[in-house]
C-alpha cells in the first residue's frame, strides 16, 4: 500500500526504521534508514532498510567467488527493483526478490510512497559490493 505520510508508514513498518543510513548515504539518492536485525558475526546479516519517497540506491553488484548475492523481503510501502537490461519490478509487502551474485541492479521507493525491505546478505566466499552510478532521474521518473 502506498504511503506518503511517515506517521502512517511507521504503523506498518514492523521491523522499525532505525537510524539515518549515513555510512552508505553517498550511494543513495534521497534519505534512507538502516535498522540491523542481526550482527554479521551471527553468521547471517539481516537489516531493515527504509527509503523515503523517491529514494533509491545506486546501481550495484554483489560479487562473490562462491555463493553470495542478496535477498530482499518487502515489508511495508511500495518500491521498485530493477536488474540491468530488464524492466523494473513493482515491490509491495510480501514480495521476495532473490538476487544472484554478479547481477547489476538497484532498488528503492516509489516516488509517492515510503518503502521498507529486509535485506539479507547471502553467505559466500569473497563477497563484496561494487557500487556503480546513480539511477538516472529520467529513467526513474518514467516508472
Amino acid at each position: 500500500m502506498k504511503t506518503m505520510s511517515r506517521e502512517e508508514f511507521e504503523k506498518q513498518n514492523l521491523f522499525g526504521t532505525g537510524m539515518e543510513n549515513t555510512a552508505f548515504a553517498k550511494f543513495f539518492v534521497g534519505q534512507s534508514f538502516l535498522n540491523p536485525l542481526t550482527k554479521p558475526e551471527d553468521g547471517l546479516f539481516l537489516a531493515n532498510v527504509t527509503f523515503e519517497p523517491g529514494c533509491r540506491n545506486n546501481w550495484h553488484i554483489h560479487h562473490a567467488v562462491k555463493g553470495g548475492g542478496q535477498i530482499l523481503v518487502c515489508t511495508a510501502g511500495e518500491g521498485w527493483y530493477q536488474e540491468e537490461g530488464k524492466e523494473a519490478v513493482s515491490l509491495v509487502p510480501g514480495t521476495v526478490i532473490v538476487i544472484p551474485a554478479g547481477v547489476k541492479h538497484w532498488h528503492g521507493a516509489k516516488k509517492d510512497s515510503w518503502f521498507s525491505h529486509i535485506a539479507i546478505e547471502v553467505s559466500g566466499e569473497g563477497c563484496k559490493t561494487e557500487w556503480c552510478e546513480p539511477v538516472a532521474d529520467e529513467a526513474y521518473d518514467r516508472l
